[in-house]
This record gives structure tokens, sequence and C-alpha cells, in this order.
């Protein structure tokens, strides 16, 4: 490998260089300093949903959607389910005990019983229980004659049984008001018996309710909710051992998927560490470029942490994975540099980095924009990650020309390793000539044509899980069993005010209970349940009035005694009432409150397993004023699937750039730089289709870098043409990067595996294609000057 000419000189450091490379330490110094404060309380968010749009549309459904997530985003449900009565009773009281220990107890608060919050709320709303009638009720109210509800009354009073009641008799001589709270129980999934069990699928069920202590998105990486219900779980079935235990609730979810990212971060973040030091080590055998090398990286991911935590004000976990795969992009700089210096002397590293800057200016400019790319869609994640990348590589440049031609005084020697490697450019075949062209272009196509007609795309958000298998099957029977709604499907009701939208709540609940009835759907929660329009109210307490006051009447007459009807509020229940009274608390977080120029709520629906399901809801709505059906499963999985067409007209248009960029350095030669990148591209995807593996937003994200990575191979090739010291570096460079990519498709978080699939195969795929396409070593782009 011979010198360039350019090299055989001494030279002296560039103008101005000393001082710029003062002042990057001093930047490394500051860098240094926030990590020290950064890391005593560390601002590292593990919410799972920041990958995806904020809702840019009606600001309603985007605080519907908060506040549904904010009302269980700390609550923790445990069913356990036996055969019979005694043993669930048994388990609940060993759970129970369990969970009392001071370990569970800093984590987990009992949720108030039952029978506690009931007492309450029935108090609260007894003045007001004529105003409180169920569609059954005021049917019956209203077609029932008078002499059958007396009938039925003094039946109640004097049979051997006796009807259950929540007031004295004279106060509500119908028992109209436990008839209520019982439809209230039922369709809110917790008709339980006289132990307090739910008696569902032959099984007698114990629901045990938890309230996270801290916020479920702010968990540090450690399995401790977890362990804390399964010590629990041991406990209970220990007592009862056919015992069948689900647990559901966000905090589960949100500490797997921060337990998985932990495991990942040091997984990926290491394993690309480790690969990239070992093939330095390999390339050099000498412990000062792997240090170096090895500075460039931890600068760059040090840099980039601080500069995201500076804009953003914190940083997500899934930004520290994803950047941890950076250190496969980021070390070409530094292994380029080594590649280069091997047998130059010392005096001759800075001519060396004259000759080196302009293609390393090109490839950080390239791969930039493919990052910066990632930005330009909506989600705040990938923005992170955009903003994290961006920096990192830049910051891993910097500390290469500024710092490694002062820190890198010794004599890289050749060996035999990196002899080997950078020869086997000479033997690598190079496409020249039609026929071999032709004879390229039709194996391309046997390969792509037949993989790219097999393609599908397919953004639906629920690809995107990452929970267990486990933990999504028993959260899926939990909520089926206690009837719990789901927090992506609802109706928004809007109005100018209360009254209004309690009236337009009143008209959608009544479709959907004649759904209901029909078995087209399943449950649903609305406040109107709860709390009536006040026309509603007045209607129904002057039907009450008027029927038990003709039923008491008759009574007297039967009885010979006078009785009076008791007492009650002689006015309506309002919104602001009802909602500071511990009834509400049910439907409570159905409220919206202001939105805009009005005020707004949510009705929720249970059932959504029948496949119409979805359209009968959405039918619900027609014609309703002020009532939309809300699907944010399938707004967001439409909003995916219209940022991948985006995206892929993007990336065209890059490749459009990037052969401009290009064509006015090398002219005539640009094309033999982009092609292995194009390819490489084209080939990926047909990879996917042949797999079966569906086109995603995250494939053409990745395609998008693999398009910055890809044409740094092609730079390097044609700037430093037949040099087996580029070819080196490209080797080294490309064999880490695919390292790293190749652990980040080992993801169980599916868009960082769709990330390092499709970078897996491309990265690869240009690897090989490269130097297929370089110029023959006497060529020049630049119309035969040396590049300077």
């Amino acid at each position: 490998m011979s010198e360039p000419a350019l090299l055989l000189a001494p030279g002296r450091p560039l103008r101005g260089w000393r001082w710029l490379a003062l002042a990057w330490v001093l930047v490394l110094a500051a860098v240094a300093w926030h990590h020290v404060q950064f890391w005593q309380a560390p601002r590292i968010d593990t919410d799972v949903l920041a990958l995806l749009p904020q809702e840019a549309g009606d600001p309603a459904i985007g605080e519907a959607t908060r506040r549904i997530a904010e009302n269980s985003a700390r609550d923790v449900v445990v069913m356990l389910g036996a055969s019979d009565a005694d043993a669930a009773l048994r388990a609940r009281q060993a759970f129970e005990v369990a969970i009392a220990r001071p370990a569970a107890q800093a984590m987990l608060a009992t949720a108030g019983s039952p029978e506690d919050w009931f007492a309450q709320a029935r108090d609260d709303l007894a003045p007001h229980r004529d105003r409180l009638l169920t569609p059954a009720q005021r049917d019956m109210l209203a077609q029932t004659p008078a002499d059958a509800l007396a009938e039925s009354a003094l039946a109640a009073l004097y049979g051997p049984m006796g009807a259950p009641r929540l007031t004295e008799w004279r106060s509500d001589p119908l028992g109209l008001w436990p008839q209520w709270w019982q439809a209230q129980a039922t369709a809110s999934g917790m008709a339980l018996d006289g132990d307090g069990l739910l008696q569902a699928e032959g099984r007698h069920w114990a629901v045990l309710q938890y309230t996270l202590r801290t916020s479920a998105f702010r968990l540090d990486g450690e399995r401790r909710l977890q362990d804390v219900l399964d010590g629990a779980t041991a406990a209970a079935t220990a007592a009862a051992p056919d015992l069948r235990v689900l647990k559901a609730g966000v905090p589960l979810h949100a500490e797997s998927a921060a337990v998985q990212a932990s495991r990942e971060v040091n997984t990926i973040g290491w394993g690309s560490l480790a690969a990239v030091l070992l093939l330095v080590w390999l390339a050099f055998r000498s412990l000062r470029p792997l240090l170096l090398v090895a500075l460039s990286l931890l600068v760059g991911c040090a840099v980039a942490l601080t500069v995201t935590v500076l804009v953003f004000g914190k940083i997500h976990l899934l930004t520290l994975i994803f950047g941890a795969s950076l250190v496969g992009v980021a070390e070409d700089y530094g292994i380029h540099w080594f590649s280069s210096r091997q047998g130059v002397a010392n005096e001759h590293r800075w001519p060396l980095l004259r000759h080196l800057l302009p293609s390393l200016w090109l490839a950080l400019l390239t791969s930039a924009l493919a990052y910066l790319a990632l930005g330009l869609a909506p989600f705040p994640g990938l923005r992170q990650m955009a903003l994290f990348s961006v920096v990192g590589l830049a910051a891993a440049f910097l500390t290469v020309i500024f710092l490694f031609p002062w820190l890198d005084g010794g004599r890289v020697r050749e060996t035999a390793f990196s002899r080997w490697l950078g020869g086997t450019l000479a033997h690598w075949p190079r496409i020249a000539g039609r026929r071999a062209l032709a004879v390229f272009v039709l194996a391309v196509a046997l390969v792509a044509v037949p993989g790219l007609m097999r393609v599908e795309g397919n953004d639906d958000l629920r690809g995107l899980q990452s929970s267990p298998p486990e933990l999504i099957a028993q959260q899926r029977e939990a909520g089926r069993l206690l009837g719990m709604p789901s927090p992506a499907q609802f109706f928004l009701v809007q109005g100018r005010d209360a009254e209004q939208v309690l009236q337009r709540e009143e008209q959608l609940v009544a479709r959907l209970r004649q759904a209901e009835a029909n078995g087209a759907v399943g449950g649903h929660r609305a406040l109107s349940d709860w709390l009536p329009s006040q026309r509603r109210q007045d209607e129904d307490a002057a039907l009450t009035s008027r029927v038990e006051q003709d039923v008491l009447a008759r009574l007297s007459a039967v009885t010979g005694e006078t009785l009076v009807r008791g007492e009650l509020a002689t006015t309506s229940l309002g919104i602001e009432a009802f909602l500071a009274s511990p009834a509400s608390l049910p439907v409570r977080h159905l409220w919206l409150g202001k939105v805009g120029q009005g005020v707004a709520s949510v009705v929720m629906v249970n059932d959504r397993s029948k496949l119409e399901a979805m359209a009968t809801f959405a039918a619900q709505a027609d014609g309703l004023d002020g009532v939309r059906w809300v699907d944010r499963t399938a707004d967001i999985s439409r909003l995916l699937t219209h940022y991948r067409h985006m995206m892929s007209w993007l990336l065209l248009a890059g490749v459009a750039v990037v052969f401009v960029v290009l064509a006015l350095r090398y002219r005539g030669q640009a094309w033999r730089v982009i092609t292995p990148t194009v390819l490489a591209g084209v080939l990926t995807v047909a990879l996917l289709g042949w797999l079966g593996l569906p086109l995603q937003l995250f494939n053409v994200l990745a395609l998008m870098l693999l398009l910055g990575m890809g044409i740094d191979y092609g730079i390097f090739l044609v700037e430093h043409r037949g040099d087996g010291r580029a070819w080196l570096a490209i080797c080294v460079g490309a064999a880490s990067t695919w390292l790293s990519f190749g652990l980040l498709g080992l993801s169980a978080t599916p868009a960082l595996r769709a990330f390092g699939l499709t970078l897996l195969f491309g990265i690869g795929l240009v690897w090989l294609l490269s130097p297929l396409f370089r110029p023959a070593p006497d060529d020049s782009p630049l119309h035969g000057h040396s590049p300077t």
C-alpha cells in the first residue's frame, strides 16, 4: 500500500486547528459536567406510546385519549379464580396478606373496598333516587296498572323472603332504588355475590384492585412489580392449588417494556461496542487505535444524550436503545483514520488529515441527511432518535478530526489481518463490460421482481405491541370477564353545555341498548346512565311521584294506615355536584369538561370481539348531532400508512438530491457511488417479500438510513480508488455496522426489530455490491487530479 504523493512531505497543523481542538475539549468538559448532574436524577421516559404521533386534529380527541389513559395508568387488577367459593376466599386472604408486607406496600396501595364506596355513593344519591331510573323501570312505571304495582309492593312488604331494600319501605315502596343499583353493577361487570366474588365460566373469582404509588411510566427497568405480584400469587396458589390467576393493568405492560428495553440497551449497546472493538483490535493490533475509537464512540453518545435532554427536557429509553446501535456507524470515521494511518509516518499525519477531510465531510453530510429525514415524521420518539443520531455522528466526527491528530502520536503498523483484508479488494470482481452488466442485471431482476411482487404493506398499530403474549392474553381475558372498556375506541359527545351533552348521550345510549339487545355488540359505559340530563331527571321525578303516590293511596285503603311518601330532593342533580361526589368515581373520567367553545364527554364500549362490531358502533353515531365514533387504533394505523407513503416519496427524492450532490464532485462517476445503495434498498424490500414480512413505516425509515450509510462506502471507494486501506476501513466499518444493527434486529420491540432487520439486509448487501461498481484504479473522478 503506497502512500499518496501528497503525504510524502511532513506537514503542520491546519491553520486555527489548535484553537478549534481546544474549544472542542471545553465543550466536552461541559458535557461531562452535565452528565454528572443528569445521572443523579436521570430524566428517562419509558412511555412506549411516545413513538406514536400526537393528535393533530380535534383537541377533544386528544384530551379524551389522555383522560382515559390517565384514569387507568396506575391501576392493577388481579383476579383469583377457583372452582368453589371457599377456595377463592382462601386465595384472596393469602394474596392480601402477602401484599400487606412492607415491601409490597411501598409499591402498591390497596384500593378502597367496594362496600365502603357503595355506602358513600348510596348516601349521596339517595335524595335523588326518584330521578334515577333505568329504561326498564321507566317502561314499567308508565305501562303497568297501578293495582298491579300496589299488589307487587304489598307482596314485597309482607312476603316470606322480602325484597332487598336500601331504604325504609315508605321511601321506596316499589323497590326501584336497589334495582337501579343492580343495573349499574351489572353494566359495570361487577355483579358480585354475597361473598364479594364474581361468578363466571364455572369459577368463583376474587377481584383485587391496587394502585401503583408511582407513575407507571417512571419505572427503572427492574422487575419489581411483577416480582411482588408473583410472590403473592405463590401464596394464594398454596392456599388454593387449582387457582387460576389473571393480572391486568397498564403498570404491568409499562414495567415489561422498561425491563425489556433495559435488557436490550445492555445487549445491543455492549454487544455493538464489543464487536467494534474486536474488529479494531484485529485490524490494528494496537491499544491506541482501540482506545481512541472507543473515545470517539463515548464522546458521540455522551454529547448526543446531553443535546437531546437539553432540547426535549428528557430522553426516551427507546432513543437510548436506538442510539446504542449508533456505535456501528460512528466508528467509521475513527476506523478510516487509522486504516489510512497504517504505514504513514507520524510527521505526515496532518497532510493525511487534509487528504481525508473531503471524503469524511461528505460521508458525515450524507449520513446526517438520512438521519434528519427521521425527524420529518411527526413522531416525538423518532425526532429524538434523529437528533440523538445526528449529534452523535457529528460529535464522533469532530473528535476524530480535532483530537486524533494530537492524540495519535505514534506509528500505526500494518498487521497481517489488515494486509489480507485490504488486499481482498484487488481480487474482488468488478463489473466491466456490457456482458457482465447484463448478467448482473438479470440476476438482480430474478431476485428482486418476484420478491417485490410479494411485498404487502401493513401498518396496523396492533403489530407494534411488544408486551409478552401471556400478559396480553391475561389482559384480554380479564377485560372480557369484567367488561372492561377499550381505551382506544369510544364515542365523543360534544355540546354547548352539560345539559346538551347529556341529552345527546341519552340519544346515543338508546341506540346502543337496542344494538346490545340484538346481540350485535357488548355493553357500554356512559355518564348519562349515572347522571341523566335535567330534562330526563324532571320527567322521571314526575313519573315516579305520580305512580308512587297512587300506589301508596291504594295501599292506605287496603291497610287502613295513612302511608305518606318519604321526602326527596326537589331539584335535579347537577354535573358539578355529581362529579364532586364519590358516586361519580366509576364514570368521572368520562367527563372531559370544557373543550373548545363547549363541553364534551365520552361513551366507552366493552365488547369488540365480533368482526362487525366496529362498523356497528360507528353506525350508531350516524345522524346524531355532536356525536362521533372514534377508533384510535384505526386512525393511527391509517396515519402510519399515510406517513409510509409520504416517507417513501421522500426517500426517492432523497436519492435524487444525493445523486445531484455526488455529481457536483464526481461528475460522470457519481453513478458508481449511488448505484450499490439503491440496489441494496431494492433487494432488501424484495427479501422482506420473500420472507413474508410486511412493509411498514419503520422499514422505510430504515431505508432512509441505509441511503446515508451506504453512500459512504461508494464515496470511499471512488475517492480513494484502488487503495486497500480505504477498503480496510469500509470492511471494518461495515462489519461493525452490520453487527450493531443485526443485534437491533433481535429486539423484542417491533419497531426497532423492523429497523434492525432492514439494515441487517441492506448494509450487508451494499457492502457486497459496492466493490462491484468501483472504478478502475487509474480512473479519476476529478479529471485526473488527486482530491485535496
